[in-house]
């Protein structure tokens, strides 16, 4: 069996009874996986490189990756909360040495890291023009550590705002979390919860990494299931 480790932030997450219809993408993920791999989702909400290190959460995956497994690495949301200096990072100066302790954990052991670009945030303006991102300059500083330390990429935020830009404010809104009242404390009552995913959104982005996955060929193409089906669902809502 091989084992897929997931270190990220919410948007990743496993989520309970208690927060649905949130889904995080990490708990939709084995929907596309070969049957010999196994998806060990550490992903928790709020954390940053850095603070899911601090945490002590990164030491445990150190603990039970072996050889021939993969380490997804996803982060970028929490890293740029300037005001909270538990977790914030400079994009391009200590995010990237953060990224290189994932690597240095998946390499020691034998096993593959993959670095993943952050998910877009579905913010329009009053035009119905999505927004310029805050996630750019963390894309940027992953692809820059995927050049130090010879990490593939899979470009999700590429893929997600190239989506949303092409299907609009109100189309895409079924992708996101819809708030009842007193059912979050991250948007105001009634909202849209612009960051968070329900099952619809898991399983889109979900297969825009399986898509990318499959684009990267050899060992990491072959963590999919190689049936029509995945390969439609990959591509069914991303090219339209």
């Amino acid at each position: 069996m091989r084992h897929i480790f997931w270190a990220g932030d919410s948007t990743v997450a496993t989520n309970k009874a208690s927060t649905y219809p949130q889904t995080g993408i990490g708990q939709a993920f084995d929907r596309f996986t070969a049957m010999d791999v196994c998806v060990c989702n550490r992903a928790v909400n709020g954390r940053s490189t850095k603070s899911f290190i601090d945490e002590s959460r990164l030491a445990p995956i150190y603990d039970e990756i072996t050889k021939g497994d993969f380490l997804f690495i996803q982060f970028g949301h929490n890293d740029e909360k300037k005001n909270d200096p538990s977790r914030y990072t400079d994009p391009h100066g200590e995010f990237i040495v953060n990224l290189g302790k994932y690597v240095n954990v998946a390499r020691n052991k034998g096993a593959y890291p993959v670095f993943i670009t952050s998910v877009e945030r579905r913010l329009f303006d009053e035009n119905g023009n999505l927004k310029p991102s805050e996630h750019t300059e963390y894309v940027k500083g992953m692809k820059e550590a995927a050049l130090e330390f010879d990490v593939p990429v899979v470009d999700l935020f590429t893929m997600s705002r190239d989506f949303l830009t092409k299907t609009g404010d109100e189309a895409s809104k079924k992708y996101y979390m819809n708030l009842a009242p007193g059912e979050a404390v991250w948007a105001p009552e009634g909202k849209i919860d612009n960051s968070h995913l329900k099952y619809e959104g898991a399983m889109l982005y979900a297969g825009m990494i399986a898509k990318g996955l499959r684009e990267l060929g050899g060992v990491y193409a072959s963590l999919l299931a190689d049936d029509e089906l995945n390969k439609e669902t990959t591509n069914i809502e991303i090219n339209g």
